[in-house]
């Protein structure tokens, strides 16, 4: 497992854009030889998206021989909604890009019978030969997809109930209207996630600090779902600094001297200042560094010693 931390939402998103735009590259595609890619929606991987577009319009990236398989989609809700996946990936990516259509996998709300798309989705995928690297997001509460807390760690894909924590986090894209925002939905499971050769999770902002600090720091828990990818054999959760501020400072400090800036290990990793390179200390800040800090990193949170070499 690799935790990425970067400074800003920003850097984050380039990164991952960077890491996905290598992996292609070095898959080399070809109409004999696919490379499947699992994506999410949502907030957070917009600018990752953006990037995405911006390499392929300047000629480094194309998405001809990718097949993509989205994690999930609301029941109920038309496919052209303005807040439906299906719209979502075409109006933020896929029409922006140079893929084909038919290499583009959503799962189909408003089917007849919902489970039959379910297990249609993961025959669909491994005809394709499996997900080479599976992209995610998560929530505030840790769940992956809509794989809600208290869900199988070995799910499959399914028909899922919102949780209400959801419901009301996604109220945002209806108006504000609680009424407006659909209460099931057709995810991929964390099993399938989990089959998945790689997985990137993309995981930023404070408010999904606790929600790392779970995945990362405690163990395996099916009532944060996105823990369960502690056990994958790659993983890659991709950070900004607001998203590490329940770590503990020996946490951050140690993924930071591990992981680097750029793809592919290019970079320095960008720690947490040390205590000898500030010109001016707080009292307390100075007491740590005379006590060797290294002693009290280990319950340290990153957010009380970030706090402290900003007073």
């Amino acid at each position: 497992m690799k935790l990425i931390i970067l400074d800003h939402y920003s850097q984050a998103s380039e990164w991952a854009a960077k890491y996905i735009r290598n992996r292609i590259i070095q898959f080399n595609p070809g109409p004999e030889k696919y490379f499947t890619l699992g994506l999410p929606t949502g907030s957070t991987p917009l600018g990752c998206y953006k990037k995405l577009i911006e390499y392929y319009k300047n000629g480094d990236l194309s998405f001809k021989y990718v097949k993509t398989f989205n994690m999930d989609e609301y029941v109920g809700l038309p496919r052209d909604h303005p807040e439906s996946y299906h719209s979502f990936m075409w109006n933020n990516f896929f029409k922006h890009i140079d893929i084909h259509p038919e290499n583009t996998h959503i799962l189909d709300g408003n089917a007849v019978d919902l489970q039959a798309e379910c297990d249609a989705f993961e025959e669909k995928i491994k005809a394709a030969g499996g997900i080479e690297l599976f992209v995610g997001g998560i929530g505030p509460d840790g769940h992956i997809a809509f794989n809600e807390p208290g869900s199988s760690l070995v799910s499959r894909t399914r028909v899922k109930t919102l949780a209400m924590d959801t419901i009301l986090a996604n109220a945002r894209f209806f108006d504000g209207e609680l009424t407006k925002v659909p209460t099931m939905a057709l995810t991929v499971g964390v099993g399938t996630v989990m089959d998945a050769r790689e997985v990137m999770i993309l995981i930023t902002g404070a408010h999904k600090a606790f929600a790392l600090y779970k995945a990362i720091e405690e163990g395996v828990n099916h009532m944060w779902t996105v823990s369960a990818f502690q056990q994958h054999p790659r993983t890659v959760f991709v950070c900004d600094e607001d998203a590490t501020l329940e770590l503990k400072v020996k946490t951050v400090k140690y993924f930071k001297g591990e992981g680097g800036v750029g793809p592919g290990g290019g970079g320095q990793a960008q720690g947490v200042p040390g205590v000898s390179s500030r010109s001016s200390f707080h009292p307390l800040v100075i007491l740590l560094d005379n006590c060797n800090l290294k002693k009290y990193q280990t319950q340290l949170h990153h957010t009380t010693l970030s706090f402290l070499f900003h007073l």
